[in-house]
């Protein structure tokens, strides 16, 4: 390691731009994007900011780690999957509850009633084809011009990227699971 000064100089010039939405996407095979975006709403919503999180993967009624403590705090969260594709028993149903839970979503995020709207695991269903992006893309066009929408999930499609003002790729340097160990309780749900 090496040792270094703390910069004593602001590294910056203010910014003189319009504050507006962000679109915020997390990429990547690293962990912690799901984490990176929850802890987002979290920020939002202490701030007092209405949030809502949808999740394309995880099954309405689901009780992970986030579910409770988001109930706790009063944000809501709705699991619009029904598990990872390799669980499902019909994926034709898993499209049809990704393509509805979309229409939901779209609407939260074009009635502007929401401070943040995260979209968490989008990428699947969208590189499943079960979404269609251009409909995804124009909706996030389109949306009111203070809606922030963070997205979040592996091999986003490029054009996501190109449209959106912050991204950050998760980098897998290493996991415990590729060393054998199991997805633990309250680190990986």
């Amino acid at each position: 390691m090496q040792i270094e000064t703390p910069p004593t100089d602001k590294p910056y010039e203010a910014r003189t731009g319009e504050r507006r939405g962000l679109l915020i996407v997390n990429t990547g095979d690293g962990k912690g994007k799901s984490t990176a975006a929850f802890g987002l709403a979290l920020r939002a919503h202490g701030r007092g900011k209405p949030v809502k999180v949808y999740q394309f993967i995880k099954p309405d009624g689901a009780r992970f780690g986030e579910h409770r403590v988001f109930e706790q705090l009063g944000i809501p969260v709705e699991g619009l999957g029904d598990g990872f594709s390799w669980k499902s028993r019909d994926l034709d149903h898993s499209a049809e509850l990704a393509r509805a839970g979309w229409l939901r979503a779209r609407a939260d995020i074009l009635g502007g009633q929401y401070f943040m709207v995260t979209l968490d695991e989008i990428t699947y269903p969208l590189i499943y084809g079960w979404l269609p992006l251009d409909e995804v893309l124009a909706t996030l066009r389109e949306r009111p011009k203070d809606v922030h929408v963070v997205l979040t999930g592996r091999r986003c499609p490029p054009e996501l990227i190109e449209l959106a003002d912050t991204v950050t790729e998760m980098t897998l340097v290493k996991h415990a699971f590729r060393a054998g160990i199991p997805a633990q309780r309250g680190i990986e749900d």
